[in-house]
């Protein structure tokens, strides 16, 4: 009995394993704990072992890999499909890992280092404090608006309101005290903000890849250590479609019979790479009439037959282009074609 493959379905403290042999027949069926994975895998002889990459999927990944397995993660999506309908459960999903994993066209992830990971956790906790200032902010808007007492978008302006606040002696001392204590979480926020900002700031200008991407128009310090720390390996991505189709940004087919229908973008894969990308490309559209280069020419010629809107995501879809190729070719962008080749 020689297991070519195992199935790994992980969860937070039980892992279900499904190993085949090279004939695709299951030999392993097991549920173990989670202090008995490490311990099993270290009794079997060197294999592939396929995870969804979800969760500690990269965690899992390096440990095994640091026992001489081949370690592949699969995105969930590719496995869906071959779970038995009515059947889902732990050891479904890991027997339908490997039946997924055994397709000749299945594209696996990469698996991110412990410094990918670090700077992600980053962007995600920034993310988290920036949703989490504007719930804040908007329901202290609304508390003073229910005063009578309102100020200019922003959210510089909150000290503004607050000086509207302390002024007003007819404001009851329950309300102050309620906007008092949502503007010192904001304020707490702003802080925890900065705070992330510098550290993923100072990634992107430390990395050689994030910098080149920063050389992007529509590609700030944010969105070029986002990129650079999650796609990290480029060269799995065949052609500047396949990037752009990884980030959602290319349009849905409806099509049979010969006849092509687009409808619109698909928004799979990473959404927050996609939002930053869409928030890049509106700032340029705004200012297209002063961008001087062939994609701003570009922009303005779309901009004469299309909405606005649309244009804004087509030139997302560009820019993720040009983020493929300036990562592939490990090149600074210039607007006119010319490159110039960084270390």
């Amino acid at each position: 009995m020689t297991v070519t493959m195992f199935g790994l379905d992980t969860a937070k403290s039980t892992f279900q394993v499904h190993g085949i042999d090279s004939a695709g027949q299951g030999v392993i069926r097991r549920k173990l704990r989670r202090d008995e994975l490490l311990s099993f895998f270290e009794q079997q002889a060197n294999c592939t072992v396929v995870m969804e990459a979800c969760g500690a999927a990269h965690h899992w990944a390096r440990l095994l890999t640091g026992l001489g397995h081949d370690v592949k993660l699969i995105a969930p999506e590719a496995v869906r499909p071959f779970v038995k309908r009515g059947r889902k459960n732990d050891a479904a999903d890991a027997a339908a890992i490997c039946e997924a994993a055994s397709r000749p066209t299945v594209k696996f992830v990469p698996i991110k280092t412990l410094e990918q990971q670090g700077t992600l956790a980053l962007h995600a906790v920034r993310s988290l404090l920036v949703k989490q200032q504007t719930m804040l902010s908007n329901s202290l808007r609304g508390l003073a608006t229910e005063f009578g007492l309102t100020v200019p978008q922003g959210i510089h302006r909150l000290d503004e309101l607050m000086m509207l606040v302390d002024a007003d002696k007819s404001l009851p001392t329950a309300g102050r005290q309620a906007m008092e204590m949502l503007f010192a979480q904001c304020k707490e926020l702003t802080e925890g903000i900065a705070t992330a900002e510098a550290e993923i700031v100072a990634h992107a200008r430390s990395d050689a890849t994030a910098r080149r991407l920063a050389t992007i128009p529509g590609i700030g310090p944010i969105t070029s250590s986002l990129i650079a720390a999650t796609v990290g390996t480029i060269e799995v991505f065949a052609t500047a479609r396949h990037f752009a189709a990884w980030l959602g940004l290319v349009p849905r087919q409806y099509s049979t019979g010969g006849k092509t229908r687009l409808g619109r973008i698909t928004k799979a894969g990473n959404s927050e790479i996609r939002r930053l990308l869409v928030l890049g490309a509106t700032s340029m559209v705004y200012r297209a009439d002063r961008w001087n280069s062939a994609v701003g020419a570009w922009t303005r010629s779309a901009l004469e037959r299309r909405p606005i809107r649309l244009v804004t995501v087509a030139l997302a879809n560009k820019i993720a282009r040009i983020a493929w190729a300036v990562m592939t070719r490990k090149e600074v962008y210039r607007p006119k074609g010319n490159a110039v080749v960084t270390a």
